[in-house]
């Protein structure tokens, strides 16, 4: 079934490039207007071009999303040109370092708190009331598997995955009487420039390429779409809850 997007209004944020580049692209070829958040303008421009060219519309807001006075100000902008909104991409992130936990500089730990945890309730609590009044709002917010496994010397950036997945349980049980699905994506090893910072031996031809892993997490921004609170791993196209609710 082809997924149309009609007339609802999107935010994607790490919009320049990687995954969140193509999510914005599918969305926007989906019918959706684009709010494409990101900091490297060149890259915005460059998405913009695309979606252009495939009959989408987009509006691109520059954004460092360790502004958290510029956060807010999205929701309220979003407010007043649309009144609502209906779907949210929380996808920026970063990795911080690969590195034993005692050696990580704390301007480093907290980068990565701030961008991938702080920014990310921040943009909740932002456009949460943007999205309550949809007939069918939908959140999406991307983590990782390393949230789970807990691997030598991923701390931080599993930490802050750990950590936004459990605030999207929270979100997801509080909003489960609305119209409002909130779920996590975990995209697994894709071929883009953190995994390549991360895993710098690896062979990327052997990793998807982001615009396949794209394809398979647009679907949960269907308004058909049910589920509520589960992460949906992206490799092997299946909802999963890594713990149930109580």
């Amino acid at each position: 079934m082809t997924l149309d997007l009609t007339g609802r209004v999107a935010v994607v944020t790490g919009a320049s490039r990687g995954i969140g580049y193509f999510i914005a692209r599918e969305l926007a070829a989906a019918g959706a207007h684009v709010i494409a958040v990101a900091r490297t303008v060149g890259g915005l421009e460059e998405l913009d071009d695309q979606i252009k060219a495939g009959g989408g519309q987009a509006t691109l807001v520059p954004l460092d999303l360790a502004d958290m006075a510029g956060i807010d100000r999205l929701g309220g902008a979003i407010h007043e040109r649309w009144g609502k909104l209906d779907i949210l991409v929380a996808n920026a992130g970063v990795l911080g370092v690969i590195s034993p936990i005692g050696h990580v500089e704390a301007k480093t730990f907290e980068k990565v708190m701030t961008i991938n945890v702080t920014s990310t309730w921040r943009l909740i609590r932002s456009v949460d009331p943007l999205l309550r009044l949809s007939d069918a709002g939908r959140a999406i917010i991307l983590s990782s598997n390393a949230a789970h496994s807990a691997r030598a010397f991923w701390a931080p950036y599993a930490a802050s995955k750990a950590a936004v997945e459990t605030m999207m349980r929270s979100w997801a049980h509080e909003t489960q009487s609305l119209p409002l699905r909130v779920n996590a994506a975990d995209p697994g090893a894709t071929r883009t420039a953190m995994r390549a910072q991360a895993v710098p031996g690896e062979d990327p031809e052997t990793l998807p390429h982001p615009s396949e892993i794209a394809k398979r997490i647009v679907p949960l921004a269907s308004p058909e779409l049910k589920e509520t609170g589960l992460i949906f791993q992206a490799k092997h196209n299946r909802f999963v809850a890594y713990k149930q609710p109580e």
